[in-house]
């Protein structure tokens, strides 16, 4: 999976962040790699701050933007916690793409992009050109399309570095 944003400082750019299952992370995590995140029941809202593994994350989980590894950019994890703890993140969009032979980095891009953005306003209640705002974005490369079937896109709605708290649905900022 890639990690691109859309919008980093209200510029349009894009920078890749690859998702792998290869990545160790610090402390426990290390010999078992990331978990599920601890739900209410299953399926439902976080109720603990934990190192998600990025396959788990789902509609609505809030959490902070992950960090990757400085130069080969992987990741596994994505910090969630609680919506109502202090966070910076929300997926508030997803999209599983059609199985088949792997489109190409560039156009899975290309539809995460336009996908992302058309949930955007929805999600918000203003277009992403008037809100403050800013959004990124998961997709799928190669690697994960052909060995573990992966082909689901993930729109994440970002604060910026000022956490907030609850979701940002229909906060029309």
């Amino acid at each position: 999976m890639a990690l691109a944003h859309l919008r980093p400082a209200r510029s349009l750019a894009v920078g890749a962040v690859l998702l792998t299952s290869s990545l160790l992370v610090s402390g426990c995590s290390a010999i078992l790699g990331p978990q599920e995140a601890q739900r209410d029941e299953p399926g439902g809202e976080v109720t603990a701050a934990s190192d998600a593994d990025v396959f788990s994350l789902q509609l609505g989980d809030c959490g902070n933007q992950p960090v990757a590894d400085e130069e080969s950019f992987e990741v596994t994890s994505m910090p969630v916690v609680p919506c109502t703890d202090p966070h910076t993140d929300e997926l508030y969009a997803e999209k599983e793409l059609a199985a088949g032979d792997y489109p190409g980095e560039e156009a899975i891009l290309a539809q995460t992009e336009e996908f992302c953005l058309a949930e955007f306003e929805g999600f918000v209640g203003l277009s992403y050109e008037e809100s403050s705002l800013d959004i990124w974005h998961m997709y799928p490369l190669q690697g994960g399309w052909e060995t573990q079937d992966d082909r689901v896109i993930q729109c994440v709605i970002t604060a910026g570095t000022e956490p907030t708290t609850g979701s940002l649905k229909g906060s029309a900022i």
